[in-house]
């Protein structure tokens, strides 16, 4: 399995744009951060979970010439807002594109891509195939996929393992029959905000101590704010498991 971080940033906490803080002016790669999202390859299938509004830009940088199937984990439009470019991949592929996500997720994108579901298509416009998944584990194309369910504040959400790679984003909390679920889970991805205590994400401290209950061989953190300050500041406050993410990293699984 081949994992490539598509974007391990977050629009919260980001300054307005021609800003000249520290995180803005570095010139360390591993600073310049679009919004989460991560790229799949397992058995010839080439997966990606949440197409945010830099998702045109993070495929055409990857250069990711196939898209099998987009997972959803939540409805944000941090999210959800570059779906719309598979359409380039349905010209491509000449296929329509699988998407899978909660009913709640899929009837959002009904709302937001109305376009697409018309019953009038007009030429061009993204052709969808949506896929209603719960927290049941489903399969695709072969590969097995497990539901990951955990609370963004008040609103669910839907963390997946494939294999022995599990990846959460947007949570502050992980219950008790989601952490059996992630038992045995060797690379895992989770979100760490920033270092002071957040209403709705895993700040620095908590990530590390769900890390610790986990206790996976690698952790990778995502979903990273400007607080959580510079790339090298952080790393070296890690422990020696845990690794901040940046996009373009690429782990071999």
């Amino acid at each position: 399995m081949i994992v490539t971080f598509l974007g391990t940033g977050t629009s919260q906490g980001v300054p307005v744009i021609g800003c000249t803080c520290h995180i803005c002016t570095s010139l360390d790669y591993r600073d310049k951060r679009l919004r989460t999202s991560v790229h799949i390859i397992v058995d010839d299938q080439s997966f990606v979970i949440d197409t945010g509004p830099d998702f045109r830009q993070q495929m055409l940088r990857e250069k990711i010439q196939r898209l099998d199937a987009v997972f959803f984990t939540h409805a944000h439009r941090d999210h959800t807002a570059g779906l719309d470019d598979v359409r380039a991949y349905n010209f491509m592929q000449s296929m329509d594109m699988p998407v899978y996500g909660t009913a709640e997720v899929l009837a959002q994108l009904k709302i937001e891509y109305a376009y697409a579901f018309a019953d009038i298509k007009y030429p061009g416009i993204p052709r969808l195939l949506l896929n209603e998944i719960d927290k049941r584990p489903f399969t695709v194309n072969k590969i097995n996929i497990t539901p990951l369910p955990v609370m963004h504040m008040k609103l669910p959400v839907l963390g997946f393992r494939i294999n022995n790679f599990s990846y959460i984003t947007d949570a502050n909390f992980i219950p008790d029959t989601t952490f059996e679920l992630l038992k045995g889970t060797e690379v895992l991805v989770l979100n760490a905000l920033q270092v002071e205590p957040h209403i709705s994400h895993f700040n620095l401290e908590q990530a590390i101590a769900t890390v610790e209950k986990i206790k996976p061989a690698k952790t990778y953190f995502t979903h990273i704010s400007h607080k959580l300050d510079l790339h090298s500041v952080i790393e070296r406050k890690l422990p020696h498991n845990i690794s901040l993410a940046y996009d373009g990293l690429q782990v071999n699984i």
